[in-house]
């Protein structure tokens, strides 16, 4: 009984003595010269965070200064051990890789991921543009535009992004639209709230992609495997909600290859 109390009281003692900082050669030299038993301050090496000296002259010096061969190999081992975290229990904060990027569309270029630059949409009316209707532009309808007949990214497939999204959005918030080649520009049709036909509802420029969550805000947007080569666009969310003629927005664009 007496050496069962010693050791709780021992115990005890190194929980307050040691506790504030990880444990060390000194640390354990004053355990020893503090007459502490040898299964107490074992005890306290293999639960307590510490890194220990262990060099030749380290050694030497433990030796010299009363520290057992079976002290010697607790802290020995306790080195081959990962650090025990500071508090019971407490997991290390998750780290997310794309928390430095940006709201906006990524491509792989090279392992890095890299913005998609963006492009201006200027929107009109299908009444101003009546003169298109060839073109299945049709009165009713808001169509966006953007200058250049081609996009400066070049893609080729098969086609992957990331899309990094504000709070509340998801992927496929961001609309994925056709593009219809001008000479001097790309067109698509769009209705206030989605790229749909204003009359019947059927889908005409918008293209379906699938998307993954891969951290917080962070998507992989895969498109389809047949999509044909030409001039595409991400709209960032809300980007269609606006049919005033004249009103403009940012739509990030690339031509597909093959």
């Amino acid at each position: 009984m007496r050496k069962f109390l010693t050791a709780c009281l021992s115990m005890a003692f190194c929980a307050v003595v040691f506790a504030q900082q990880p444990l060390s050669n000194d640390s354990v030299i004053k355990m020893v010269k503090a007459g502490l038993d040898d299964n107490t301050i074992v005890t306290m090496i293999q639960s307590q965070p510490g890194q220990y000296d262990l060099s030749a002259d380290a050694l030497v010096a433990l030796k010299n200064d009363g520290v057992s061969d079976k002290l010697l190999g607790a802290m020995a081992a306790r080195n081959a051990q990962p650090s025990i975290p500071s508090a019971p229990g407490a997991a290390p904060a998750a780290t997310n890789l794309y928390d430095d990027l940006d709201v906006g569309v990524y491509h792989d270029v090279k392992g890095t991921w890299t913005v998609v630059a963006t492009e201006q949409v200027n929107w009109k009316t299908g009444g101003v543009l009546k003169s298109l209707a060839t073109d299945g532009i049709v009165k009713g309808d808001v169509n966006g535009r953007l200058k250049g007949a081609e996009s400066s990214t070049k893609l080729n497939t098969p086609l992957e992004f990331l899309i990094k999204t504000p709070d509340g959005v998801e992927a496929t918030d961001f609309q994925l639209v056709h593009l219809h080649q001008k000479s001097d520009a790309r067109e698509f049709r769009t209705v206030t709230g989605g790229v749909f036909h204003a009359s019947g509802g059927s889908v005409r420029d918008a293209v379906a992609f699938e998307q993954s969550k891969i951290a917080k805000h962070t998507y992989k947007a895969t498109l389809p495997a047949n999509l044909a080569p030409g001039e595409y666009a991400f709209l960032a969310p809300g980007l269609t909600g606006s049919s005033a003629s004249g009103s403009t927005g940012k739509a990030y664009t690339f031509h597909l290859v093959e």
